[in-house]
């Protein structure tokens, strides 16, 4: 008879560490499928959804996003030079105001226009998309330039979704190109882990991710470029805090608020009681065909309540705004803490 050591368990902060260390920094969009497999999870909600024509207009957006960034496009590359300063600073190369798209972000907002138009039937909808088509270019860098610095004040809140959906385009786009031509020097970690390390801006939600050594781990999706970094579990996303974090999500039993056809932990509402922040979280393992920015949509509701409670979100959807007219300089003056 041999004898046998005793067995060695894992406490869940060693978990926590080996999957930090397992699981990859960034993930980077997969061009071909991530506005295609959006637009299908957007039609999927829709089917008995209180914001059903929302979700299906959407979805139409994502379907337009998809054939916009497969077409042939000449993008403006940042140089070794602007990226490795970038680096040395610890901040995100490709952030706005230290980034601008120029013209080439109006070139996608165009044929998304196109193409949107030419199955929009009569009514509000055609109005804001011919409204769009005939803004002058100084008029749409304005917006682009309040939404992208998270200044509420002056934003047309009807054309701010077409015009992030433009913007998400062309930083999807960037960011796919930059790292194609810097592998080994374009993105990195950098000094805040609360905003994307490529383009500096506010996730949408986090996705708890399956398969292979990414199973458990928790990743936060950009709500522009589409980038996805490692974050750990159980941690705030807005002030890096792990206590006081707990968990809400929407009860499909709830007749006056109708469920998403997400099961029972797929959407969450990640709430910090350190600085009352919230922000959602994605689970593939109890979904596996959840996206961020659809999921999000479809449990507003989720938003709603437990803003009631006093959490504030925390990120950003293009396709759905929320908040009260932003001090511009306050909002500046944040935009600017992540450029070099």
């Amino acid at each position: 008879m041999t004898s046998s050591s005793p067995v060695q368990f894992l406490s869940p902060e060693e978990i926590a560490t080996r999957k930090s260390e397992e699981a990859a920094h960034l993930k980077f969009a997969d061009l071909a499928f991530v506005f295609r497999d959006r637009a299908l999870r957007l039609r999927q909600l829709a089917a008995a959804h209180p914001m059903r024509d929302y979700l299906i207009f959407t979805a139409d957006v994502a379907d337009a996003q998809h054939t916009v960034l497969a077409a042939p496009r000449t993008v403006r590359l940042p140089s070794q030079e602007f990226l490795g300063e970038a680096a040395r600073s610890g901040v995100a190369p490709l952030a706005f105001p230290h980034w601008s798209p120029g013209e080439e972000w109006r070139e996608d907002l165009r044929d998304l226009l196109t193409r949107l138009l030419a199955q929009a039937g009569q009514g509000p909808a055609r109005e804001v998309l011919v409204g769009l088509q005939v803004a002058s270019a100084e008029q749409l860098d304005q917006q682009a330039e309040r939404l992208l610095a998270g200044i509420m004040l002056g934003l047309d809140m009807a054309t701010a979704p077409l015009i992030g959906a433009a913007l998400q385009v062309y930083w999807t786009r960037l960011v796919a190109r930059t790292q194609a031509a810097f592998p080994d020097l374009a993105f990195g970690p950098i000094d805040n882990a609360r905003v994307c390390p490529c383009c500096g801006s506010q996730p949408v939600a986090s996705v708890a991710r399956i398969g292979n050594d990414e199973a458990g781990s928790r990743y936060l999706h950009c709500a522009l470029c589409q980038t996805e970094w490692h974050m750990v579990r159980i941690k705030c996303s807005h002030c890096e805090s792990t206590t006081d974090i707990t968990y809400q999500e929407l009860e499909s039993t709830d007749d006056a608020f109708p469920a998403t056809m997400a099961p029972k932990g797929a959407v969450r509402a990640e709430c910090c009681g350190e600085c009352g922040h919230y922000l959602k979280i994605v689970d593939m393992g109890k979904d596996a065909h959840v996206d961020p920015v659809a999921d999000d949509l479809a449990t507003v509701t989720l938003d709603l309540l437990v803003s009631e409670v006093g959490q504030v979100r925390h990120g950003l959807n293009y396709m759905l705004l929320w908040g009260e007219p932003t001090d511009e300089s306050q909002a500046l003056e944040h935009r600017h803490a992540g450029a070099p």
